[in-house]
């Protein structure tokens, strides 16, 4: 199913009246179906963005209460998630309980923080800057709101 079947199922009649983002994690691949996979198991209630990013792209910072449709790489839809929290943090200040609601690898914040400094190298790199332990990332929390039931094999 596509993103925009997902949303009208979803929210039925009010879909044209509320919007919502499309995206994979980490940009897509195994990996962003791997982490879409541990929403669907109620494992990953949480992300993390390098804010680096959204200066780049001139996009702004994702609000509590906003929905966005998570993809697999093949392009169709895994579910929809509602943000429940947004905080912009130091990377060096996340702290271990956000690397557990990530729900990645052994949950750990020394885990989280390997895993983060070589994803976000290159969105440094486009940006045309070096990787500051210093600079600020887009904590986000949310909650599973609509599962697709016939992908369960992703």
């Amino acid at each position: 199913m596509k993103s925009n079947e997902m949303w009208q199922r979803y929210a039925g009649d009010h879909a044209d009246q509320i919007t919502y983002e499309a995206w994979a994690f980490c940009g897509g691949g195994k990996v962003g179906d791997e982490l879409a996979g541990l929403v669907l198991a109620g494992v990953k209630t949480a992300t993390t963005s390098a804010y680096v990013s959204y200066q780049i792209e001139g996009e702004p910072v994702p609000e509590e209460g906003s929905y966005s449709v998570v993809m697999y790489d093949d392009g169709e839809a895994a579910c929809v998630i509602r943000t429940t929290r947004v905080s912009l943090v130091p990377f060096n200040e996340v702290p271990a309980s956000h690397a557990y609601l990530e729900g990645e690898g052994d949950r750990s914040l020394s885990y989280w923080r390997r895993v983060h400094r070589e994803a976000f190298k290159p969105e440094y790199l486009a940006a045309g800057k070096d990787f500051d332990e210093r600079d600020l990332c887009v904590l986000e929390e949310f909650e599973l709101v609509y599962p697709v039931e016939d992908h369960a094999d992703k």
